[in-house]
């Protein structure tokens, strides 16, 4: 079936995802509600009925490939580009309302909300993958932002929540106005906020040159507190360690994913003849973020704040890719977002387990004996370290292969090379967590065997873990889908190649 949109009618059929989740997140939010004299809602029922609205929203993305949209004015496209990024995030949310669960019942968290939130944060992304429209990113920007401010702050009995979500909205309100002030700049550079119409005033060299360069700058900025590059990765250490590790989780993979999915859109279809311009500061920010975050990972004891430098460190490898630009980096970009997020959210499940389902026992001592008290998600645990660490067999180290490939692809030995040293330097701090587990022996040996890990998470869990084997050694298929999403993007580009000297 194929529908060209040539009225606003049509638009309708583009958002059949986001509309499902929209709906559903308020059926969700009114089934949690409950009056003061009623007992709490059972988050475990929510969850299931959450996890409902995600799959019918997949179901509907799966459709789309059906349709597609030949109007270049549509501020809404449906591309193989939207629905790759689609699916990431859409796993990121199903992932994080199975692992929930247990951790909003023990803290007592008001769970109808919390899972609505998770679904309309997740409507924001899609709106970011899928918008040609600079107006309409940043209003899908601040509803995925928006809730991600309130999730980080959402236990309000616990202080360190309350001051995560705070440092998370000031300065995640500053990126905000980057973001928008670079939009009023490249509007007023070129007379458009739709992408392929400044791609096309750009290459006719009709616009502004200094207004339009101030404004992919400031866009730049924007973008890149959202992904969490140094030097703007100020937030992200203080608001995942605060935030409730269920959002930690879900802030780590799915809104880094649709930050760098609306990045590498809004450069690749806007920008792409200023390549020369903007190629040299994405190249600058991988390699700091890469080298500041992992040698910053190397000293921490505290494993909620070691993922977190080590979420900043994969956003700098993620960065290669978008300094790549080319076909092969923009699917090794996808390829690693779903890696990425299947693993993170896993390893934040384990977090969570050993720690209670609380913000106690995060220290790396704590997992000592946690291997040989439960061998099964010790096994699990390790196979989520490796994968981070990128060591052969796992999906991780797949996903460090493409984008090493895109880079050398582009001639980019020096960043290429960087990107493998670095990976070398996370073997330390993510196989120290894994020693303690196998190799050191816990101080109450009964204290690991008190854990009970209810149905919905070992779902994920071994779901999670079955992917990251099963794309360490059979990872064509994802990869295909991979590169036939990144020629819909219209990176098939040589020609940028070519304005490289």
């Amino acid at each position: 079936m194929t529908l060209d949109f040539v009225s606003n009618v049509d638009y309708l059929w583009a958002l059949v995802p986001e509309i499902i989740l929209c709906v559903w997140a308020m059926v969700v939010l009114l089934a949690g509600v409950r009056r003061p004299d009623d007992p709490p809602a059972n988050a475990q029922a929510l969850g299931w009925l959450a996890l409902v609205g995600v799959l019918l929203a997949a179901v509907a993305n799966g459709w789309l490939y059906g349709v597609t949209s030949t109007a270049e004015a549509a501020m809404i496209t449906v591309d193989p580009f939207r629905l790759f990024a689609n699916w990431l995030f859409l796993l990121g949310a199903g992932l994080t309302v199975l692992v929930a669960g247990p951790y909003v019942t023990r803290q007592r968290l008001q769970a109808g909300e919390f899972y609505a939130l998770i679904l309309l944060s997740t409507v924001g992304m899609m709106f970011m993958g899928g918008t040609r429209n600079l107006i309409l990113l940043f209003l899908a920007l601040e509803t995925m932002s928006i809730a991600a401010y309130v999730l980080t702050a959402y236990n309000r009995r616990d202080r360190k929540s309350a001051e995560a979500g705070l440092k998370y909205f000031i300065l995640g309100s500053f990126s905000s106005g980057f973001l928008l002030y670079g939009i009023a700049l490249v509007w007023g550079a070129t007379g458009s906020v739709h992408l392929t119409e400044i791609a096309a005033t750009v290459e006719a060299g009709a616009g502004f040159t200094g207004l339009l360069l101030a404004g992919m700058a400031l866009l730049g900025i924007g973008f890149a507190f959202k992904v969490g590059a140094v030097p703007f990765h100020m937030w992200a250490p203080d608001a995942y360690e605060g935030a409730p590790s269920p959002s930690t989780a879900f802030m780590a993979a799915a809104v880094k994913a649709a930050s760098f999915v609306a990045f590498l859109r809004v450069f690749i279809e806007a920008f792409s003849t200023l390549y020369e311009s903007w190629y040299p500061v994405v190249w600058w920010l991988a390699v700091l973020t890469m080298v500041v975050a992992n040698l910053i990972a190397l000293s921490q004891a505290n494993v909620k704040r070691m993922l977190a430098y080590s979420s900043v460190a994969h956003g700098g490898y993620l960065l290669v890719a978008v300094a790549a630009a080319n076909q092969m980096a923009t699917a090794g970009l996808l390829f690693y977002l779903l890696v990425y997020t299947v693993m993170t959210v896993g390893a934040f499940a384990i977090l969570m387990i050993v720690s209670g389902q609380s913000e106690d026992r995060l220290q790396v001592e704590d997992y000592s004996g946690f291997g040989w008290a439960q061998p099964m998600l010790g096994v699990i645990f390790t196979i989520f370290l490796l994968s981070l660490a990128g060591f052969p067999g796992t999906g991780g180290f797949m996903a460090k292969i493409y984008l090493l490939q895109g880079a050398v692809e582009s001639q980019l030995w020096t960043l290429a090379v960087i990107l493998a040293l670095a990976t070398v330097v996370s073997y330390y701090y993510y196989l120290r967590v894994a020693w303690y587990m196998w190799m050191r022996s816990a101080a109450d040996p009964a204290e690991h065997t008190r854990v009970w890990t209810p149905l919905p998470v070992w779902v994920a869990l071994i779901l999670s873990a079955g992917v990251i084997l099963y794309l360490g050694v059979l990872p064509g298929g994802l990869l295909d889908g991979a590169m036939a999403s990144a020629e819909g993007l219209g990176v098939v580009r040589d020609g940028l190649l070519g304005l490289r000297p």
